[in-house]
């Protein structure tokens, strides 16, 4: 093994992705994921706390570009379409979708996994309110306009994994968006 070899942090996500496949979740240590990656578990702990990081890295990241998002929007911007530019630049953040394949039928496999995916979604949503709220609209509304957003990610996101290939993720979050504009314009 060499002292140093590129992207050892994806290398490590996709050894991960392939043995929890493989194994299972619950069945893969530390030391099999580095070995599979060709690297030592002690560049593992550099890059991730726990084996559960490798599929939850990132939800800051996210949560960051969400608030940014809906700060920078203008602010002529209506509630809804500010949370509209927050979930197209998050849309535009996740670009490979057969890791996000192989990534949801891991946490879709673990009843644990499964609770840390709804714990980070509920923290996206909360960001997303007090972002709104911070440019000064209404609690109430802030709150739904952040569970309709959180819907149409979650929504959007699904039918990303499963779709053949021909829309990104923005462009299923776009679709998204619009029917629940057409739904709440009663059409």
């Amino acid at each position: 093994m060499g002292r140093w070899e590129p992207n050892a942090r994806g290398r490590l996500q996709q050894a991960a992705l392939e043995l929890y496949g493989e194994r299972g979740f619950d069945q893969t240590t530390v030391a099999e994921i580095a070995q599979r990656a060709g690297l030592t578990e002690r560049t593992f702990f550099r890059h991730f706390s726990d084996k559960r990081e490798v599929l939850f890295t990132g939800t800051e990241a996210l949560r960051e570009l969400l608030v940014r998002a809906i700060a920078e929007a203008p602010d002529s911007a209506a509630p809804i379409e500010a949370a509209a530019a927050a979930l197209t630049a998050i849309g535009g953040a996740i670009p490979d979708r057969e890791f996000s394949r192989q990534r949801q039928a891991v946490i879709e496999a673990n009843a644990e996994l499964r609770e840390r995916e709804l714990i980070k979604l509920a923290s996206l949503g909360s960001a997303f309110a007090g972002a709104l709220r911070e440019r000064g609209v209404a609690d109430l509304t802030a709150s739904l306009t952040a569970e309709a957003g959180m819907a149409v990610f979650r929504v959007a996101f699904e039918r990303w994994l499963t779709s053949d290939g021909r829309n990104d993720l923005t462009g299923h979050i776009q679709e998204s968006l619009d029917e629940l504009r057409a739904v709440t314009a009663g059409r």
